[in-house]
Formats: C-alpha cells, sequence, structure tokens
C-alpha cells in the first residue's frame, strides 16, 4: 500500500502539475491535504520532492509555485529528447530491434484518445511512444535518464495541446512518419522526422 507521502507525490506530479491552469500559481499544503485526503505532513515531504527534482518552487508563506516551464527549459528539454531519440532510431535500425509493431500499436492507442478531454491521456500514450523507442535501444541507463525528463514532457506536451487545437492530428501524421521510417530501416529518415516532430512542439511552446 502506498505511504501518504507516495499518494500525495504522485497527486501533485501526475495531475497537478501536468494542468495548464496550474501553471503559474501556489498550492497550499491545506490545500493539496483537503483533495487527497491526507494530514499536510506527507503533503509537506511530497513538497520536498518536487523541489529537488526543480518541478515546484517553495517559498515562505506563500506555499509551492508552479513555475510555467521556461524558454530554456524547454528547448533544453527539446534537444535532450532530440538526442537520445535520435540515438535510439539509429541503433534500434543498424541492430534490427526497431519496436516498430508496439510503437504501432500505441499510434492507434493515440488516435482513439484524439479529443480536448483526452489530452493528458494521450500525451501519457505519446511519452510511451517514445520511450518504446528508447527502450528498445537496449541502454538501461539511458532508458532510465528518458524516463526522468516525463513529467516536464507531459505538461510541455499537455501545453501544446492546449496552444494548438489541431496539434493531435498533427502528431499522430508526425508519429506515422517516425514508424514508416523505422519499418523502412531508414535511420536517417527516422531522425529527420523526429526533428520534425520535436521542432513543431518546440515552435508551439515558445512563439505561442
Amino acid at each position: 500500500m502506498a505511504s501518504g507521502r507516495e499518494k500525495a507525490y504522485r497527486f501533485l506530479k501526475e495531475t497537478v502539475l501536468t494542468d495548464p491552469a496550474m501553471q503559474g500559481e501556489f498550492l497550499s499544503e491545506q490545500m493539496i491535504a483537503d483533495r487527497v485526503g491526507i494530514s499536510r505532513t506527507p503533503i509537506r515531504e511530497a513538497l520536498l520532492l518536487l523541489a529537488a527534482e526543480e518541478l515546484v518552487s517553495l517559498v515562505p508563506k506563500r506555499g509551492a509555485y508552479i513555475a510555467p516551464l521556461s524558454g530554456r527549459e524547454i528547448s533544453e528539454l527539446m534537444e535532450m529528447r532530440a538526442l537520445l531519440e535520435r540515438y535510439a532510431a539509429r541503433r534500434t535500425v543498424e541492430a534490427g530491434t526497431a519496436p516498430v509493431a508496439e510503437m504501432d500499436r500505441i499510434l492507434e492507442e493515440q488516435a482513439q484518445l484524439r479529443g480536448s478531454d483526452k489530452a493528458k491521456e494521450f500525451i501519457e500514450a505519446d511519452h510511451r511512444f517514445h520511450a518504446t523507442l528508447i527502450a528498445a535501444a537496449g541502454n538501461k541507463l539511458m532508458a532510465k535518464q528518458y524516463e526522468a525528463l516525463r513529467s516536464r514532457q507531459v505538461r510541455a506536451g499537455v501545453s501544446a495541446l492546449y496552444r494548438s487545437p489541431g496539434r493531435q492530428s498533427e502528431v499522430c501524421v508526425e508519429h506515422r512518419h517516425i514508424v514508416t521510417a523505422l519499418a523502412a530501416e531508414r535511420a536517417d529518415v527516422a531522425c529527420a522526422a523526429i526533428d520534425d516532430h520535436i521542432a513543431a512542439t518546440r515552435r508551439i511552446l515558445t512563439e505561442g
């Protein structure tokens, strides 16, 4: 059974931090305790963990501040994603381990999740799509590093969907290009498709 701290941490990271409406807002321990139904002590512990991950800032007498992703954070996140995903594309094509069938299955799931009320679920599937490629490269340390980006990726992805109403359909098309290139064992084309996909998201987030 999950501890109070674990429940609070999961709730904050997966529900509150990924809500575009909460960006730029302050959270009080009491408000979170009322939402989760636990005491303030585990809430405080969870907030300390999130602060250590630089996902919130603790401000005395104000609470925990959820700072919107800055332009620099967005650029660094996208740069890191591009480096890891391009490497995974090349490595899996060379080794013949590109997870085409699994990525195609997730893409079909994503297509069914299109809709304004499914933004979070859509982006969760988006993360699994890319994480599946990373895992297939066979480098556990790299996969672990990629997973550490998950919270920021979900925040960025959900924000992009809210800023661009047609983004879900565009993402599905961009993902299809990646899968098609991997299936054809064209690492160069897959890397170009990955770059185009990431650049589109960065553009929406930085240019509004």
